[in-house]
Protein backbone atom coordinates (compact mmCIF):
# COMPACT_ATOMS: atom_id res chain seq x y z
CA UNK A 1 0.00 0.00 0.00
CA UNK A 2 1.32 3.40 -0.68
CA UNK A 3 -0.33 7.14 -1.18
CA UNK A 4 -0.89 6.44 -4.69
CA UNK A 5 -2.91 3.04 -4.46
CA UNK A 6 -5.23 4.71 -1.56
CA UNK A 7 -5.70 8.13 -2.96
CA UNK A 8 -6.95 5.61 -6.14
CA UNK A 9 -9.08 3.70 -3.75
CA UNK A 10 -10.68 6.15 -2.19
CA UNK A 11 -11.24 8.10 -5.45
CA UNK A 12 -13.00 4.70 -6.99
CA UNK A 13 -14.80 4.36 -3.39
CA UNK A 14 -16.36 8.42 -4.08
CA UNK A 15 -17.36 7.66 -7.15
CA UNK A 16 -19.74 5.17 -6.08
CA UNK A 17 -20.99 7.08 -2.85
CA UNK A 18 -21.74 9.94 -5.64
CA UNK A 19 -23.63 7.68 -7.83
CA UNK A 20 -25.57 6.04 -4.87
CA UNK A 21 -26.36 9.90 -3.88
CA UNK A 22 -27.78 10.98 -6.67
CA UNK A 23 -29.97 7.45 -7.16
CA UNK A 24 -30.84 7.59 -3.41
CA UNK A 25 -31.34 11.26 -2.75
CA UNK A 26 -32.55 12.44 -6.20
CA UNK A 27 -34.30 9.31 -7.14
CA UNK A 28 -33.22 9.34 -10.83
CA UNK A 29 -30.36 8.10 -12.95
CA UNK A 30 -31.06 10.32 -15.53
CA UNK A 31 -27.49 10.60 -17.53
CA UNK A 32 -26.63 7.18 -16.48
CA UNK A 33 -25.70 4.29 -18.52
CA UNK A 34 -26.80 0.91 -17.28
CA UNK A 35 -24.77 -0.69 -20.03
CA UNK A 36 -22.26 0.76 -18.14
CA UNK A 37 -23.03 -0.44 -14.98
CA UNK A 38 -23.99 -3.55 -15.82
CA UNK A 39 -19.94 -3.99 -17.74
CA UNK A 40 -18.97 -3.04 -14.31
CA UNK A 41 -20.98 -5.44 -12.12
CA UNK A 42 -19.65 -8.28 -14.83
CA UNK A 43 -15.45 -6.38 -14.04
CA UNK A 44 -16.38 -6.98 -9.88
CA UNK A 45 -17.91 -10.90 -9.85
CA UNK A 46 -15.06 -11.97 -12.49
CA UNK A 47 -12.19 -9.91 -10.63
CA UNK A 48 -12.92 -11.31 -7.23
CA UNK A 49 -13.19 -14.64 -7.79
CA UNK A 50 -11.02 -15.12 -4.97
CA UNK A 51 -12.92 -13.55 -2.24
CA UNK A 52 -13.94 -16.21 -0.33
CA UNK A 53 -10.67 -18.51 -1.15
CA UNK A 54 -7.46 -15.96 -0.74
CA UNK A 55 -7.32 -13.65 2.32
CA UNK A 56 -5.19 -10.48 2.05
CA UNK A 57 -6.31 -8.13 4.27
CA UNK A 58 -9.59 -6.67 6.45
CA UNK A 59 -9.02 -3.68 3.88
CA UNK A 60 -8.84 -5.57 0.63
CA UNK A 61 -11.81 -7.83 1.47
CA UNK A 62 -14.09 -4.69 2.60
CA UNK A 63 -13.55 -2.95 -0.91
CA UNK A 64 -13.78 -6.06 -2.71
CA UNK A 65 -16.77 -6.31 -1.00
CA UNK A 66 -18.43 -2.74 -1.14
CA UNK A 67 -17.87 -3.08 -4.89
CA UNK A 68 -19.29 -5.77 -5.48
CA UNK A 69 -22.45 -4.71 -3.28
CA UNK A 70 -22.32 -1.65 -5.24
CA UNK A 71 -22.22 -2.46 -8.65
CA UNK A 72 -25.08 -4.82 -8.19
CA UNK A 73 -27.22 -2.59 -6.12
CA UNK A 74 -26.96 0.21 -8.97
CA UNK A 75 -28.40 -2.08 -11.47
CA UNK A 76 -31.15 -3.45 -9.63
CA UNK A 77 -32.26 0.52 -8.92
CA UNK A 78 -31.86 1.59 -12.68
CA UNK A 79 -34.15 -1.65 -13.66
CA UNK A 80 -36.40 -2.16 -10.90
CA UNK A 81 -36.48 1.03 -8.43
CA UNK A 82 -40.16 2.33 -9.60
CA UNK A 83 -39.79 5.76 -9.13
CA UNK A 84 -35.40 5.16 -10.35
CA UNK A 85 -36.47 3.64 -13.48
CA UNK A 86 -38.57 5.89 -14.58
CA UNK A 87 -35.65 8.53 -15.19
CA UNK A 88 -33.28 5.96 -17.07
CA UNK A 89 -33.24 7.16 -20.57
CA UNK A 90 -33.32 3.89 -22.58
CA UNK A 91 -33.69 5.42 -26.48
CA UNK A 92 -30.46 7.11 -25.63
CA UNK A 93 -28.67 4.35 -24.35
CA UNK A 94 -28.82 2.13 -27.07
CA UNK A 95 -24.29 1.54 -26.72
CA UNK A 96 -24.57 -2.53 -27.49
CA UNK A 97 -22.20 -3.28 -24.70
CA UNK A 98 -22.40 -7.11 -25.28
CA UNK A 99 -19.96 -6.81 -28.38
CA UNK A 100 -17.38 -5.69 -25.62
CA UNK A 101 -17.81 -8.89 -23.41
CA UNK A 102 -17.03 -11.39 -25.90
CA UNK A 103 -13.61 -9.87 -27.42
CA UNK A 104 -12.61 -9.16 -23.86
CA UNK A 105 -12.76 -12.91 -23.27
CA UNK A 106 -10.95 -14.25 -26.26
CA UNK A 107 -8.51 -11.80 -25.12
CA UNK A 108 -7.99 -12.86 -22.03
CA UNK A 109 -7.98 -16.45 -22.97
CA UNK A 110 -5.11 -15.72 -25.36
CA UNK A 111 -3.24 -13.32 -23.06
CA UNK A 112 -3.29 -14.06 -19.25
CA UNK A 113 -0.35 -14.75 -16.86
CA UNK A 114 -1.48 -17.99 -16.27
CA UNK A 115 -3.76 -20.34 -17.90
CA UNK A 116 -6.74 -21.10 -15.38
CA UNK A 117 -10.14 -20.06 -14.61
CA UNK A 118 -9.14 -17.41 -12.03
CA UNK A 119 -6.57 -15.97 -13.97
CA UNK A 120 -8.32 -16.00 -17.29
CA UNK A 121 -11.53 -14.41 -15.34
CA UNK A 122 -8.72 -11.78 -13.72
CA UNK A 123 -7.44 -11.11 -16.92
CA UNK A 124 -11.06 -10.63 -18.51
CA UNK A 125 -12.14 -8.41 -15.78
CA UNK A 126 -8.91 -5.71 -16.81
CA UNK A 127 -9.87 -6.39 -19.95
CA UNK A 128 -13.22 -5.57 -19.67
CA UNK A 129 -12.81 -2.77 -17.56
CA UNK A 130 -10.98 -0.93 -19.59
CA UNK A 131 -13.70 -0.34 -22.08
CA UNK A 132 -16.80 -0.74 -19.73
CA UNK A 133 -16.92 3.53 -19.67
CA UNK A 134 -17.68 3.71 -23.34
CA UNK A 135 -21.52 3.38 -22.92
CA UNK A 136 -21.04 6.12 -20.21
CA UNK A 137 -19.39 8.38 -23.03
CA UNK A 138 -21.63 8.07 -25.62
CA UNK A 139 -24.72 8.87 -23.48
CA UNK A 140 -23.14 12.01 -22.42
CA UNK A 141 -22.02 12.90 -26.22
CA UNK A 142 -25.91 11.89 -27.29
CA UNK A 143 -27.56 13.76 -24.42
CA UNK A 144 -25.06 16.30 -23.56
CA UNK A 145 -27.18 18.21 -20.92
CA UNK A 146 -24.65 16.72 -17.45
CA UNK A 147 -25.96 17.35 -14.14
CA UNK A 148 -23.25 17.91 -11.83
CA UNK A 149 -23.11 14.51 -9.87
CA UNK A 150 -22.84 12.95 -13.07
CA UNK A 151 -19.84 14.55 -14.29
CA UNK A 152 -18.70 14.07 -10.73
CA UNK A 153 -18.83 10.80 -11.24
CA UNK A 154 -17.25 10.11 -14.51
CA UNK A 155 -14.46 12.56 -13.52
CA UNK A 156 -14.06 10.81 -10.65
CA UNK A 157 -13.76 7.21 -12.12
CA UNK A 158 -11.31 8.61 -14.59
CA UNK A 159 -9.38 9.77 -11.64
CA UNK A 160 -9.27 6.65 -9.51
CA UNK A 161 -7.41 5.41 -12.63
CA UNK A 162 -5.29 8.24 -13.03
CA UNK A 163 -3.79 7.52 -9.56
CA UNK A 164 -3.30 3.54 -10.28
CA UNK A 165 -1.03 4.62 -12.83
CA UNK A 166 1.00 6.80 -10.44
CA UNK A 167 1.31 3.78 -7.78
CA UNK A 168 2.66 1.51 -10.78
CA UNK A 169 5.24 3.80 -11.81
CA UNK A 170 5.77 4.25 -7.89
CA UNK A 171 5.96 0.00 -7.32
CA UNK A 172 7.87 -0.15 -10.35
CA UNK A 173 10.98 2.24 -9.18
CA UNK A 174 10.36 0.84 -5.77
CA UNK A 175 9.95 -2.92 -5.51
CA UNK A 176 12.27 -5.82 -7.40
CA UNK A 177 10.36 -7.54 -10.60
CA UNK A 178 7.23 -5.51 -10.29
CA UNK A 179 5.98 -5.87 -13.82
CA UNK A 180 2.16 -6.45 -14.82
CA UNK A 181 2.05 -5.55 -18.13
CA UNK A 182 -1.54 -6.91 -18.70
CA UNK A 183 -2.43 -4.41 -15.74
CA UNK A 184 -0.85 -1.84 -17.01
CA UNK A 185 -1.82 -1.89 -20.59
CA UNK A 186 -5.21 -2.04 -19.49
CA UNK A 187 -5.14 0.97 -17.27
CA UNK A 188 -3.56 3.10 -19.96
CA UNK A 189 -6.47 2.43 -22.20
CA UNK A 190 -8.84 3.19 -19.60
CA UNK A 191 -7.32 5.80 -18.99
CA UNK A 192 -7.04 7.37 -22.72
CA UNK A 193 -10.38 6.90 -22.91
CA UNK A 194 -11.52 9.90 -20.36
CA UNK A 195 -9.15 12.21 -21.81
CA UNK A 196 -11.75 14.14 -23.74
CA UNK A 197 -13.78 13.89 -20.60
CA UNK A 198 -11.13 15.49 -18.67
CA UNK A 199 -10.68 18.59 -21.02
CA UNK A 200 -14.33 19.67 -21.62
CA UNK A 201 -14.31 18.82 -17.65
CA UNK A 202 -11.42 21.03 -16.84
CA UNK A 203 -12.68 23.66 -19.02
CA UNK A 204 -16.05 23.84 -17.75
CA UNK A 205 -15.14 24.07 -14.57
CA UNK A 206 -11.91 27.34 -15.41
CA UNK A 207 -15.08 29.05 -17.49
CA UNK A 208 -17.62 27.96 -14.51
CA UNK A 209 -20.05 27.02 -16.96
CA UNK A 210 -22.32 23.76 -17.60
CA UNK A 211 -20.58 20.68 -18.35
CA UNK A 212 -21.26 20.00 -22.07
CA UNK A 213 -19.57 17.12 -25.09
CA UNK A 214 -19.53 17.71 -28.26
CA UNK A 215 -21.85 15.29 -30.48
Amino acid sequence: MNIFRLAGDMTHLASVLVLLLKIHTIKSCAGISLKTQELYALVFATRYLDLFTDYISLYNTLMKLIFLGSSFSIVWYIRHHKIVRRSYDKDQDTFRHYFLVLPCLLLALVINEKFTVKEIMWAFSLYLEAVAILPQLVLLQRTRNIDNLTGQYVFLLGAYRSFYILNWIYRYFTELHYVHWITWISGLVQTLLYADFFYYYFQSWKNNVKLELPA
